[in-house]
């Protein structure tokens, strides 16, 4: 099993940065996944990253402006967010599955979320 803390979150105005990590114990070597949720909307996919690092999925909507890394060493995954617009204002989790998956079910351990608000 994989235990998942993120940190990072809070309070931006539109075209400023954030840095959310995500840090997970257990068993280790999993796919990475960031999703988010926003108030009245499902829960959907933002990026993925394998273990190796070697294979990266972004959605669409954050191409170019998000960018997911992963520190092994230190049981890390990073996801820095750029020119964060209003409408990336959610909760945002990660987990942890066997491969890059848009689809939440895939995904057998969760974090507990992390709030992103961006004002405009």
């Amino acid at each position: 099993q994989v235990q998942l803390v993120e940190s990072g979150g809070g309070l931006v105005q539109a075209g400023g940065s954030l840095r959310l990590s995500c840090a997970y114990s257990g068993r280790t070597s999993r796919t990475i996944g960031w999703f988010r949720q926003a108030p009245g909307k499902e829960r959907e996919f933002v990026v993925g990253i394998t273990w190796s690092g070697g294979w990266k999925q972004y959605a669409d909507s954050v191409k170019d402006r998000f960018t997911i890394s992963r520190d092994n060493a230190n049981n890390t995954v990073y996801l820095q967010m750029s020119s964060l617009k209003p409408e990336d204002t959610a909760v945002y989790y990660c987990a942890a599955g066997p491969g890059i998956s848009l689809s939440a079910s895939s995904y057998d351990a969760w974090g507990q979320g992390t709030q992103v608000t961006v004002s405009s």
